[in-house]
């Protein structure tokens, strides 16, 4: 489900709770209401996926480490790691080698896109998920499989679009890659 249609049914809920609790809100004026209902609702939905976070056990997103230049270069070190707002059955992940896509509760199934094969990265956000601070990420790649990849719904887009920029950047200097565009 779509975060703007999650917000929708929940403000509808908190706005029918209001009309079944009895208590007179007349005298507020309705933009003011209206601000508290969608206040509210935005509480809530953070606030759901807190809770969904400690139940399994998974933070929404996992501090970056820093890309340091005398580290071992050899070994793949995760960079950052999420999972899309109010989702318990997708899991995303960025390293030093790779963008890495887990789904499924039960059964799990993996995908990885190399860094060195992104073309592009950009990212988006509605103004409901500029005020939740979550946005998707839009991935273009050379992978057969996977040239279009969204990650969705990400807490702190800015900062998982630069992490992912400046890997991959990192990435083709270290293989010394570079693309050449057609005009």
């Amino acid at each position: 489900m779509a975060l703007a249609e999650m917000r929708a049914r929940l403000k509808a809920r908190v706005w029918q709770v209001v009309a079944q609790s009895g208590v007179d809100v007349s005298s507020i004026p309705q933009a003011e209401l209206d601000r508290l209902v969608g206040a509210i609702s935005d509480g809530l939905l953070v606030e759901v996926d807190a809770l969904l976070s400690e139940a399994s056990g998974k933070p929404n997103t996992a501090p970056a480490a820093p890309l340091a230049e005398d580290a071992d270069e050899e070994a793949e070190r995760v960079l950052w790691a999420g999972r899309p707002f109010m989702s318990l059955s997708v899991q995303y992940q960025i390293t030093s080698e790779r963008v890495r896509v887990v789904e499924g509760l039960l059964g799990k199934e993996r995908f990885d896109i190399e860094l060195v094969r992104i073309k592009d990265v950009d990212h988006k956000q509605t103004l409901v998920e500029r005020t939740l601070n979550m946005g998707d990420i839009f991935i273009s790649s050379h992978d057969v499989t996977y040239p279009q990849v969204t990650l969705e719904n990400i807490t702190n887009p800015v900062e998982v679009h630069e992490i992912l920029r400046r890997a991959i950047l990192k990435a083709r200097k270290k293989y010394n890659l570079s693309y050449r565009e057609e005009m």
